[in-house]
């Protein structure tokens, strides 16, 4: 699975093009490739940009890179650092995460061969450890009054895919409708009997779906009536 994150971008950035690379678990507040592709922008000079992964383990090092979003340019220094990353297959295997290998990467051709790597600003590329660290709550409180509006949200530094569903569902950053979930392609396409198969009207929602299931986890609206997932959780709206 990890080295299949791998291919994909080695093999568009081989063919000449710009990636952006991002995990399904993130949603968009505003556009990301305005800035990348401005080249007026504080970043313009940068060969990959990377969302603050939020760890400081030296297993991240030095810049604690997220390999779950990334943009690249095209130029012969990315290309060559994919090419490596792709034969680092027994690095991935062994340490279970193409984000270490990546990050290890990183360390040495920016070193040896000037690949400018940027870590994007944590506040406005915030993730799962500003939504589960204790002392981001103000932060997320705002992002889901809308008070703050960050450029996106990764729901990382969670244990599963169902946890992330639910978390994404109480902070708002969710707008895909309850019949559409978790249904086969052939199921969905009943809901539009039309020719055109057009899902959008019966499946997304203009507004996010808001629902509460943990008191103890960050959400858009007031979830105290809702369970605690952590034993010794503490509700995250005041009583």
């Amino acid at each position: 699975m990890m080295y299949a994150k791998v291919i994909p971008v080695q093999l568009i950035n081989m063919l000449g093009y710009d990636v952006l690379f991002q995990d399904v678990d993130i949603i968009w507040y505003k556009d990301p490739l305005l800035l990348f592709h401005d080249e007026s922008s504080p970043v313009a000079e940068f060969d990959m940009m990377f969302q603050d992964d939020g760890a400081r383990s030296v297993r991240y090092a030095p810049y604690s890179a997220n390999s779950g979003f990334y943009y690249v340019r095209h130029n012969a220094k990315t290309r060559y650092a994919f090419t490596s990353l792709l034969y680092s297959g027994d690095v991935i295997q062994a340490t279970q995460s193409h984000q270490q290998a990546l990050s290890y990467i990183l360390t040495e051709h920016s070193s040896l061969f000037g690949l400018k790597v940027k870590v994007l600003n944590e506040k406005e590329y915030p993730g799962g450890f500003h939504y589960h660290g204790r002392n981001w709550k103000d932060f997320m409180r705002e992002i889901g009054l809308g008070t703050r509006i960050p450029t996106l949200f990764h729901m990382s530094w969670t244990l599963n895919k169902d946890n992330k569903v639910l978390f994404m569902k109480q902070m708002g950053m969710w707008y895909l409708s309850n019949k559409c979930e978790a249904k086969k392609a052939e199921e969905l396409f009943k809901l539009d009997p039309s020719d055109e198969k057009d899902l959008t009207a019966p499946c997304c929602s203009a507004k996010p779906i808001i629902s509460c299931h943990y008191s103890d986890k960050p959400s858009a609206v007031n979830c105290n009536d809702s369970p605690k997932i952590d034993k010794k959780g503490k509700p995250f709206w005041p009583k």
